[in-house]
């Protein structure tokens, strides 16, 4: 049995966002929020930074949002209403014809494909149009309702693994807190300023125009990649040539990663250890300890424990955006270990990064057995033994959603079903 092969455009509505006016934004939570792009997507909903006191175009709760401006593709579900900006559109299908989260899932399976629609040199993005005309594989709404079933459980074991890894990411600033006390205890008697103990590095953006600059393998990190402790890769890439022509200069394995500019910093401060060579880009800050009293391990997790304090000096740039200033970052004081102590703390992390690696490789297998049943969903498989019980029911249900859909004749139909 071959599933109705339709567009978009029959089966929902798309509302394309659009940026509200300027002076109604505000970070009070004052309206609803606004969302703008996929940098504000967390693992399940996406996470409010702005709100919208009068806003242009309105997501409902439940609406798939998707990300149609660099990147393309990227979705999201909303679970409340908000504003959208340029960056997104709003999906809702007709709930005569399909299953919403029946839409999500199939989105996060054919999300390269999306991607490769999106067109424009400087930045990609798709329009309404090209939206509409994607071509969606549609089986009947109950077998719709079986297909969510099977993934949504796959995916919940996916969420609960993520908020292990949250409570993961709390185990180092924690135990470096229980053997040194809070950041707020610290005292000018046993700290000093970061300024004397490490070196500070700029990042930088290559040209966006020269495609010869982003063919390459050196990762290009920014804020969107700093969602672990340790970065060892990035979602773009520059090249050697980049490196030679531009001010770009190279972040060498053990640098302590830091944002200091952006959205982000009006709740989070990310903050990570480089393992690997790399770049960074202009929000960005790489701090290299340049003494024997401090390693990057200890200076990563004081960094971390101190996260409060930075947070409450982060100010606001002239466009409006956050910025944390580079005199207060190394004007931070940074509490000064013993040897002894130091060692100690070198051994329980050592530890605790063995226990946090047996962690990692459960969510690598969670991600593929995921990847696995989104092939299998949406090529037929993962339903074939259910089809064949319910197949004069659901030969039924593809009648009436043949009628529902319009179908020119008879023989259109007969053909779908052979």
């Amino acid at each position: 049995m071959k599933w109705l092969e339709v567009k978009l455009s029959d089966i929902a509505v798309i509302n394309m966002g659009q940026s509200p006016p300027g002076n109604s934004y505000n970070e009070d939570g004052k309206g609803i929020p606004l969302f703008q792009g996929k940098a504000e997507f967390g693992d399940m909903h996406p996470t409010p930074v702005k709100w919208c006191s009068e806003p242009t175009r309105i997501a409902e709760s439940g609406d798939i949002l998707m990300s149609v401006r660099a990147p393309v593709g990227p979705t999201n579900i909303a679970d409340q209403r908000c504003c959208i900006g340029r960056g997104l559109c709003a999906i809702r299908a007709n709930k005569k014809l399909a299953v919403q989260k029946y839409l999500y899932f199939l989105f996060k399976y054919i999300e390269p494909s999306i991607s490769r629609q999106g067109q424009g040199s400087t930045f990609q993005s798709i329009n309404r149009s090209t939206l509409e005309s994607i071509n969606i594989s549609l089986p009947t709404v109950s077998e719709q309702r079986r297909i969510v079933e099977i993934l949504e459980q796959a995916d919940a074991l996916r969420r609960m693994r993520a908020e292990a890894d949250v409570k993961g990411d709390r185990i180092l600033p924690g135990l470096f807190i229980k053997m040194f006390g809070d950041a707020s205890t610290w005292t000018e008697t046993n700290t000093e300023p970061l300024r004397s103990l490490v070196n500070i590095q700029s990042g930088g953006t290559p040209s966006k125009k020269n495609p010869d600059y982003w063919d390459g393998d050196i990762p290009w990190v920014s804020p969107k990649d700093m969602k672990q402790d340790i970065i060892f890769d990035s979602s773009d890439h520059i090249s050697e040539k980049a490196i030679e022509e531009t001010n770009i200069k190279y972040v060498e394995p053990g640098a302590i990663l830091i944002v200091v500019r952006g959205m982000i910093l009006a709740h989070t401060i990310p903050i990570a250890l480089a393992a690997t060579r790399l770049t960074i880009n202009q929000d960005m800050k790489a701090l290299h300890p340049n003494c024997n009293n401090i390693d990057s391990v200890y200076l990563h997790a004081a960094l971390k424990a101190s996260s409060r304090k930075i947070l409450s000096q982060v100010g606001t740039a002239a466009h409006g955006t956050r910025k944390f200033d580079t005199n207060e970052l190394l004007n931070l004081p940074i509490l000064i270990p013993s040897q002894e102590q130091l060692k100690k703390f070198q051994i329980a992390v050592t530890e605790c990064r063995v226990s946090l690696a047996g962690i990692s490789k459960t969510k690598e297998k969670l991600e593929k057995l995921f990847d696995v049943l989104l092939r299998r969903a949406f090529s037929g498989e993962l339903t074939a033994k259910w089809r064949e019980v319910h197949m004069k029911e659901l030969l039924a249900e593809m009648e009436e959603q043949a009628k529902l859909l319009k179908l020119e004749t008879e023989s259109n139909y007969k053909q779908l079903t052979l």
